[in-house]
């Protein structure tokens, strides 16, 4: 697996990262839109210090996750829920 040192800049900030070669562009894309996020908070809250604006973007990304893995884990149950209910009818044939 190739690996590649990569710099992300954020919040001014540079940060150097060896990463697979084929995350390279989902990390640099990830980079761009925190940059976004700092700037929509700075605007929209007034925020002046930049560790404000990153904790807002670390709440609001970890709030993203855990919405998703909630919705993932209803999803799957679900789906292994009907999964259960048809090898039951085939079992029952």
């Amino acid at each position: 697996m190739e690996v590649r040192r990569i710099t992300i800049n954020i919040a001014g900030r540079t940060y150097p990262l060896n990463v697979p070669a084929d995350e390279e562009e989902t990390l640099r894309k990830v980079g761009r839109q925190i940059e976004q996020m700092i700037k929509d908070f700075e605007a929209s809250f007034d925020v002046k210090d930049k560790q404000d604006a990153l904790a807002m973007c670390a709440l609001k990304l970890g709030a993203s996750a855990e919405v998703f893995h909630l919705s993932y884990d209803r999803q799957l149950t679900a789906t292994l829920d009907r999964i259960g209910k048809i090898s039951n009818l085939i079992e029952e044939e």
